[in-house]
């Protein structure tokens, strides 16, 4: 979940147990099309029983912080921070419809955080609603035009949600005008997934 420019969702311990950047489907969805790299689902040294209790405290911890933040945003409503941090706990919890109403709360009181902006549109993609994804995706770049995830979540759902191949290119290549060096995830290259793009198009059409 996934690099952004950072995302800033990591303010406690909790946070860095858990996955939470915005583009972590990014390199999953690129390289199960085109096998460019290695498998993203990774195997853990620990066994299942040792991992499954620290699992179970993952969740408490996650239990209590949502918890403690709703009956902040409860008592403190106007607080942006409050919001966005129960946004990102309901994100790495993927309780994405509560995820979605607590970042349009910090929006609305915030309107100018492209991290949150980006962080909505990966869980309206999650929810099944690419166009408002997509809306995201734009607002955000719009606000921060280098602003990397944005523009490559775009493209992701252009690509493997609409089949706007065409439509993925031009996002991406905005990109790369702007950052040639951009990457997607595991040190893939944009400048390769829009190549390998290109070639997967031309293959398809003969």
């Amino acid at each position: 979940m996934a690099e952004k420019s950072t995302l800033v969702k990591k303010e406690s311990l909790f946070y860095s147990l858990l996955i939470g950047l915005v583009i972590g489907f990014i390199g999953g969805a690129v390289f199960a099309s085109y096998k460019l790299g290695p498998d993203t689902v990774h195997n853990h040294p620990e066994s299942s029983t040792a991992a499954a209790p620290a699992q179970e405290q993952l969740n408490n911890q996650a239990n209590e912080a949502i918890s403690n933040l709703e009956a902040e945003v409860t008592s403190n409503p106007d607080s942006v921070e409050a919001w966005t941090r129960l946004g990102h706990l309901y994100y790495d919890t993927n309780q994405v419809e509560n995820a979605i109403k607590a970042y349009a709360k910090s929006l609305e009181l915030q309107p100018g955080n492209a991290d949150v902006w980006t962080d909505q549109g990966v869980m309206y993609r999650r929810n099944k609603q690419p166009q408002k994804a997509i809306a995201s995706f734009e607002r955000a770049y719009s606000m921060q035009p280098d602003h990397a995830p944005s523009r490559l979540n775009k493209g992701i759902i252009l690509l493997y949600d609409l089949n706007k191949p065409e439509e993925a290119i031009a996002i991406w290549e905005e990109l790369l005008a702007i950052n040639p060096q951009a990457k997607m995830n595991n040190d893939l290259t944009l400048q390769e997934a829009v190549n390998k793009t290109k070639e997967q198009m031309k293959a398809n059409s003969k």
